[in-house]
C-alpha cells in the first residue's frame, strides 16, 4: 500500500513539469500575476505543513537533541542545493548559456529525487502526513516549474527539448521515491528523520525563495492579495488536521 500511495503521488508530481508548455499562449501581465499567486500559496503551505503538521508528527518520534539538529542540517543541506547547482539568476554576460541550461537540471534533478524519499517517509509515518507533503510539493512545483521551462527556452532549447528535458528532471522524484521505499524497508527509522529533514527544506524554500517575492509586493491590493494566498496556504494545511485518515 505504501508503494501504491508514493508512486501515484510523484507520478502526479512529475506530470507537473508539463505544465509549462500551456503558459505559452498566455499573456506575460497575466502569467506574472498567475505564478505570484502560486508563490504565496506555497509559501502558506509549506510553512503550514512545517508547524502543523511535520514538526508535531517529528516530536512524537525523535528527542529534541536529535530533532532540532537534522532541522537545521536540512536548512543549510537546501542552501547548498541551491547555492551549488540552481544557478538560474546568472547575470554575467559571459555566461554560457547553454550549459546553464543543463545545470538548471541536473539542480532540479537532485531536488525532485529528494522530494520523492521525503514523501515516501512521510507516507510511512502516516497516510495525512503523505498527503500533506504531497500536496505542498505540488504547490510549490506549480511556479517552479512553469520558471524551469522558461530558463530551458532561454538557453537555447527548443520547445519540445525544453518539454522532454523538465519531464526527464521532474521523474527522478519517482526514482527518490522507490530509492526512499527500499531503504525505509531496511530502517523503519529512517521516516523519523525524513520528517524533520523535509520540514529543514520546507523552511528554507518558503524563508528564502517564497517569502522575499512576497516581500517585494507594493503595500495595497496585491499585497493583501498575496497574504489571502499565504492565509489559503496555511489552511489548507490546517483542514488536513480534520481529515479521519492514518496509517
Amino acid at each position: 500500500m505504501l508503494l501504491f500511495y508514493v508512486l501515484i503521488s510523484t507520478v502526479i508530481i512529475s506530470l507537473i513539469s508539463l505544465v509549462g508548455v500551456f503558459t505559452l499562449s498566455l499573456k506575460p501581465k497575466f502569467l506574472d500575476k498567475f505564478i505570484m499567486s502560486l508563490v504565496s500559496l506555497s509559501a502558506g503551505t509549506m510553512m503550514g505543513a512545517v508547524f502543523l503538521h511535520l514538526l508535531p508528527e517529528s516530536h512524537r518520534h525523535l528527542e529534541e537533541s536529535q530533532l532540532y539538529p537534522t532541522i537545521l542540517l536540512s536548512f543549510l543541506f537546501f542552501f547548498l542545493i541551491e547555492k551549488l547547482l540552481h544557478w538560474q539568476h546568472c547575470h554575467k554576460h559571459d555566461c554560457k548559456i547553454h550549459s546553464f541550461g543543463y545545470m538548471n537540471l541536473i539542480g532540479d534533478g537532485l531536488h525532485n529525487f529528494i522530494d520523492g524519499m521525503v514523501i515516501a517517509g512521510a507516507y510511512a509515518a502516516d497516510i495525512r502526513l503523505g498527503l500533506i507533503t504531497t500536496l505542498a510539493v505540488i504547490v510549490h512545483e506549480l511556479p517552479q516549474e512553469i520558471g524551469d521551462f522558461g530558463v530551458l527556452l532561454h538557453a537555447g532549447f527548443s520547445k519540445r527539448k525544453a518539454l522532454l528535458f523538465n519531464l526527464l528532471s521532474a521523474v527522478t522524484a519517482i526514482l527518490g521515491a522507490l530509492v526512499g521505499v527500499v531503504l525505509l524497508e531496511q530502517s523503519h527509522q529512517l521516516k523519523d528523520y525524513l520528517l524533520p529533514f523535509a520540514a529543514g527544506g520546507f523552511l528554507y524554500i518558503a524563508a528564502s525563495d517564497l517569502l522575499p517575492e512576497m516581500r517585494k509586493e507594493p503595500v495595497g491590493m496585491k499585497l493583501l492579495s498575496s497574504m489571502l494566498m499565504f492565509a489559503l496556504g496555511i489552511f489548507l494545511m490546517l483542514a488536513f488536521t480534520w481529515l479521519p485518515l492514518g496509517h
